[in-house]
């Protein structure tokens, strides 16, 4: 029933027209709120809509866009990543992961979102990439010239021969080291070498120390920090984070540094992922 009727009106079926100044106020009034719930429940249905597609933003009630942050895709990022790593081991050819993976393998508190990344040698992938195909994996040839990348269970993987612009080698593979991933053992790619292509992947278009700094904090007694300077000297983004540690006291300054990490191979144990017992994976491939 329309609070503008009057009434004697009450009890038919429509509002009469307003006859007075105060009737028609009142009734525009309604009709606004009425016109601002309906836009309200659209916009709300509109996000919902947007939500389940997987849209880039989320509507508010005022029908605006806002960007959102990705899904945590941790434990899925984690099971695509030990099957994978489970058909790399029947190739018989050495791999190791990298990656936020890899730092999420050493301990270190990281939200997965992207992908899972591993590398092996340039002439190993097409051996690699024709058994994953075999083994239904959907393989993508990208046009960059340094990796693969293939989907599976929805989730993303790279499969990296050129790290930061450097070739994977084999001895880079043998300095793996072998550690349980949510249960499965697989080659990681050593501490030190991690930071390094942290490092060298830093330019002035991606630059961000805050997701580097955790990282570095919670591998600093399993790298080594001299080698890191020698193999990051003139890059100035590498160099400025470096000094970033130094004042923050995570690592000594240039010189003062000690020679082998706590915990690297050859220099007692240290904890890696949940549980887990470093130690060198046998030639960096599959055990």
């Amino acid at each position: 029933m329309s609070a503008g009727m009057l009434p004697e009106e009450r009890g038919k079926g429509r509002a009469p027209a307003p006859t007075t100044e105060g009737d028609r106020v009142r009734e525009e009034g309604l009709m606004n709120l009425t016109a601002g719930r309906r836009g309200a429940r659209a916009a709300r249905a509109d996000g919902r809509r947007d939500d389940a597609g997987g849209g880039a933003g989320a509507v508010v009630e005022t029908g605006a866009r806002m960007p959102v942050l990705p899904p945590d895709h941790t434990q899925a990022i984690l099971e695509t990543t030990k099957e994978i790593a489970a058909l790399l081991k029947t190739s018989g050819r050495p791999f190791a992961l990298v990656g936020s993976v890899a730092a999420y393998a050493y301990g270190i508190p990281v939200r997965l979102q992207h992908d899972t990344d591993f590398v092996l040698r340039r002439e190993d992938a097409e051996t690699v990439t024709e058994l994953l195909r075999e083994k239904g994996i959907l393989v993508i040839d990208p046009p960059e010239d340094w990796l693969v990348k293939a989907r599976s269970g929805g989730e993303e993987i790279d499969l990296i021969f050129s790290l930061a612009g450097r070739p994977v080698t084999t001895e880079l593979l043998e300095r793996a080291w072998t550690l349980p991933v949510d249960s499965v053992h697989m080659p990681v790619i050593d501490p030190t070498d991690l930071m390094i292509s942290r490092l060298t992947a830093l330019s002035e278009h991606h630059c961000d120390f805050g997701a580097l700094l955790p990282v570095a904090r919670g591998l600093r007694e399993r790298v080594t920090w001299e080698r890191v300077r020698e193999e990051t000297e003139g890059l100035p983004m590498a160099a400025a984070f470096l000094y970033l540690l130094e004042l923050l006291d995570v690592i000594p300054p240039a010189g003062g540094a000690a020679g082998e990490p706590v915990g690297a191979p050859g220099a007692g144990t240290a904890q890696g992922g949940p549980g887990a017992q470093p130690r060198p994976a046998a030639g960096g491939g599959p055990e």
